[in-house]
């Protein structure tokens, strides 16, 4: 039998270690991570744990939203483009397979059963990540799932190695551009990661990061408000306010929202939100096309440089985070990812094309 109770004070503070522990967690799923995402995400979290005698077996945070006199039940919330969450187990490896499905279901189950008997959704919604593979007590409670697709590139090789994967385009854009052509740094320190150092005169009528802006906050507001200036040019909403991902910034534990910024002349012209946990950093957000006319290859430089950051400081893994869209794929694949599978689940009676819009894929 496995307990499933919503986490007491003292799980909490042993929450992180869990989520540390198991093979699943992410930075999203660190404590201080989910009280942020329910402020912004107007929810109520119940983060729910589970424990085989004394040994915990899982974590499964839930995020109830009401509206009006329907009640809702998310992992991850909606409209914060957070690209996964639901459970994440732990202590199962040691198992043989059949204890280990054994656990694990019943872990599962217990907190499905809990969000049935405690919050009664009409509408549920759970988004796992490609290292979460076993989906099967969703599919047996009724939950519909879907296949969803995001890239890795394996950062294992060494950099020539790496680089030599790239299409021929993408290795044009990262050699044949002058290093005195632009700078990419970690926004959040400064740290020059390629290129090298410019004159951060503003001049060119960009706004230019001064010297005060390296505490990463004024590069997330400036990344985000291109993500969504871009999106909002092409009809699509992005509504994810920046003082989320700022606070989210901030408040990691053993995670990182890492911002990369690549500037022109000491001007901004493009970033990407990278998010740091264990052994992978992710694209989470970022890498559109500059609204500036630059003779530069923004986000081929960016991209590697995340990659090469990463595998400087032992990193293992370079999620692209989303293979969704074709047009975007094309781009994606020029890195030589391989594809992973991640899954949806959803079970709800009531009026799903209604709710479609709350819970948007970061793909698109």
């Amino acid at each position: 039998m496995v307990d499933v109770r919503v986490a007491t004070d003292e799980d909490v503070s042993r929450w992180n270690g869990y989520v540390s522990r198991s093979p699943h967690g992410t930075l999203f799923h660190e404590y201080d991570a989910l009280r942020t995402l329910a402020e912004y995400a107007g929810a109520r979290l119940h983060p729910l744990v589970g424990f085989k005698g004394q040994e915990p077996v899982g974590v499964f945070p839930v995020f109830a939203i009401r509206k009006g006199p329907v009640m809702t039940a998310f992992s991850p919330p909606p409209d914060l483009r957070v690209p996964a969450l639901g459970p994440a187990t732990l202590n199962l490896g040691k198992l043989k397979q059949r204890k280990r499905e054994k656990r694990r279901e019943r872990f599962v189950d217990g907190c499905l059963e809990w969000i049935d008997d405690e919050l009664g959704p009409r509408y549920t919604h759970v988004r796992t990540g490609p290292a979460y593979s076993d989906v099967r007590s969703f599919k047996w409670a009724a939950y519909d799932v879907t296949p969803e697709f995001t890239y890795h590139v394996d950062l294992s090789a060494d950099e020539d190695d790496l680089l030599s994967r790239f299409s021929s385009d993408a290795r044009r854009n990262v050699t044949n551009t002058p290093a005195d052509a632009y700078e990419i740094v970690d926004g959040a320190s400064d740290r020059l990661v390629s290129g090298s150092d410019g004159v951060d005169d503003g001049t060119d009528g960009a706004p230019a990061l001064s010297a005060a802006d390296t505490d990463g906050a004024t590069a997330i507001r400036r990344i985000v408000a291109q993500v969504r200036e871009r999106y909002h040019s092409q009809g699509v909403d992005f509504d994810v306010p920046a003082d989320f991902v700022v606070d989210l910034h901030e408040r990691a534990d053993r995670g990182a929202v890492r911002p990369y910024v690549c500037r022109v002349d000491g001007g901004f012209v493009g970033g990407i939100l990278a998010v740091e946990y264990g052994d992978t950093i992710g694209r989470w957000m970022g890498g559109v096309r500059t609204d500036r006319d630059v003779d530069v290859p923004v986000n081929d430089l960016l991209d590697w440089a995340v990659m090469r950051d990463a595998r400087d400081r032992g990193l293992a893994t370079y999620d692209l985070v989303g293979g969704e869209t074709r047009r975007i794929n094309r781009y994606k694949a020029k890195f030589d990812p391989s594809l992973r599978t991640a899954y949806s689940m959803e079970r709800g009676s009531w009026g799903m094309q209604t709710l479609a819009h709350l819970y948007q894929s970061v793909t698109k």
